[in-house]
């Protein structure tokens, strides 16, 4: 080794040499990171909605989509062409994205048109009279404000996001609740999935529990694992349309406690992902007591909480509602974080990555935590954040933009409540299944009664009996469904999840009902 004085330093920089025959001499060495090598908690994350059924299904999908030897006819169209596979097309059926192509939600107009003058303000700053030929002049003053506030989209925000997209969020949990809300509470997010994700870091430590529903989003079980957390789980009960159990609750929470687990956090999706059903009022009450009781953290995942199919039976009350309402000594201890996102509801922005959560009663030295943690991510996506400020404060009755706003909200509604309704009718009428129909979100779960014979053969494959069943249905009919073990259920259950989002509903239940029969006939 010799020193070298690099120019602009007062020092030498030492600068290491090394001789070729060193490494020529040298065992060649494995890679550094390798499965023994890596982060353990990595191979313990599993995520159902996104593995193997997802992968194979995205395989079919490239193999329809490519040239492939013609089954007689001259034309090129890939509709003619013989793949070798038994349908034409996959329907994706296994995860809650209406924009999806083969889905096929159609965004919301007066979205996309801010949004566009927000990617391109020269048209309403310099070409204004273009403008106002393709835009009506309430997407153009909307979209000069918003710009106002926020400047280039290709620009860091606070990394709260934008303070007054913060604070029509307030405006609107208040208009929602009847409560006040702080914008300092609340943070601006890619996503819901990423604030979870941030809250669990930071709530739970090595051991922690968290009591999660069963079945549940996998995203929970997933972070969890990351985090060497324990998932401490409650089953809904099936017979009573997935409702919560307030004694399952309490007993989850002693057995906890007989293990010596802290039971830190407790999650609640309302409404329910993958059951689409929503909570009570006097459940939800029972919740925060239980939370208040034991000193437990009430994380309330709401993204569901516009896809509600009939509010005169079961309207949408948020967590934070319900703990404000409660006496003042709970109302003001109970620890809650709220959250929400653009991803679903009648906008189905699942690629802009747009959500916030809420933060009551977190203690203030944490909250500085909280804010450590979103600045090390610098800011969430801005055309989230913008996505956002329209799902908070979409256009006012009197403006130009609501008649058609109105139109294609109303529609995107309907049509998933028809279609789950339909789905749901057409399961229940299949042999061996049963199926609640939802009275929200986006999803039916129905359950199988699985021949003993097929959980034979599954063991054989080394799969579980509904994850056999799900990976055959894709491969004779392209539907793209996800096994009920990937989100939990009862031991000795079989379900499904279906999406209620295929634009195709007869023909959809058509293959599903041919495969089922066939299915059920060859393991009887």
């Amino acid at each position: 080794m010799s020193p070298t004085l690099v120019r602009g330093l007062s020092r030498p920089v030492t600068r290491l040499t090394t001789k070729r025959s060193i490494h020529s001499t040298m065992t060649p060495r494995g890679p550094a990171l390798n499965l023994k090598s890596i982060n353990p908690s990595i191979l313990d994350v599993h995520y159902a909605v996104r593995g193997e059924l997802a992968l194979k299904a995205d395989k079919y999908t490239q193999q329809l989509a490519s040239p492939g030897p013609s089954s007689g006819s001259n034309t090129t169209n890939v509709e003619t062409l013989d793949h070798g596979l038994p349908f034409k097309h996959v329907v994706t059926a296994n995860i809650g994205n209406p924009q999806q192509k083969g889905l096929n939600q159609k965004p919301l107009t007066y979205w996309r048109q801010i949004i566009s003058l927000l990617e391109y303000p020269d048209l309403f700053e310099q070409h204004r009279e273009l403008a106002e030929k393709i835009y009506p002049k309430d997407v153009i003053e909307r979209a000069k404000s918003l710009y106002g506030e926020i400047g280039s989209v290709g620009a860091y925000t606070h990394s709260k996001g934008v303070l007054a997209i913060r604070k029509r969020v307030a405006k609107f949990i208040e208009e929602r609740d009847g409560y006040p809300a702080d914008p300092e509470s609340i943070y601006l997010t890619a996503g819901a999935s990423a604030g979870v994700s941030s809250i669990l870091s930071i709530a739970l430590q090595k051991g922690d529990g968290c009591m999660i529903p069963i079945p549940q989003y996998p995203l929970y079980t997933a972070t969890l694992a990351y985090l060497n957390a324990e998932p401490l789980p409650y089953y809904l009960s099936e017979e009573r349309d997935w409702s919560m159990d307030h004694d399952t609750l309490l007993s989850a929470v002693s057995e906890a406690k007989s293990k010596g687990t802290p039971v830190k956090a407790l999650v609640i999706i309302n409404p329910g992902n993958p059951t689409g059903a929503c909570l009570s009022k006097e459940a939800m009450e029972a919740v925060v007591h239980l939370c208040y009781e034991e000193g437990i953290v009430l994380l309330a995942d709401e993204v569901y909480q516009t896809n509600i199919y009939d509010p005169s039976h079961r309207p949408f009350i948020s967590f934070k509602k319900v703990l404000r309402s409660m006496p003042e000594h709970i109302a003001n201890s109970v620890e809650l974080v709220s959250f929400h996102s653009i991803s679903k509801g009648v906008s189905g922005e699942c690629g802009r990555r747009g959500g916030y959560f809420e933060c009551v009663n977190i203690d203030g030295q944490v909250m500085e935590q909280v804010y450590k943690m979103a600045s090390v991510t610098l800011c969430p996506p801005v055309s989230g954040q913008i996505g956002v400020d329209l799902m908070v404060s979409p256009p006012p009755k009197n403006s130009e933009s609501y008649p058609l706003w109105k139109e294609e909200t109303s529609l995107i509604h309907n049509n998933l409540k028809e279609r789950s309704y339909l789905m749901a009718e057409h399961f229940n009428n299949l042999p061996g299944v049963s199926c609640n129909p939802a009275e929200g979100a986006m999803y039916l779960f129905p359950k199988i009664q699985m021949p003993q014979k097929a959980i034979e053969e599954a063991k054989k494959r080394g799969k579980e009996a509904d994850v056999m069943y799900a990976l055959d249905l894709l491969d004779a009919t392209g539907i793209c469904a996800v096994a009920g073990s990937g989100f939990g259920q009862e031991p000795g259950t079989y379900h499904i999840r279906v999406t209620a989002l295929c634009p195709e509903t007869k023909e959809f239940v058509g293959r599903f009902e041919k495969f089922h029969n066939e299915f059920m006939e060859k393991y009887k």
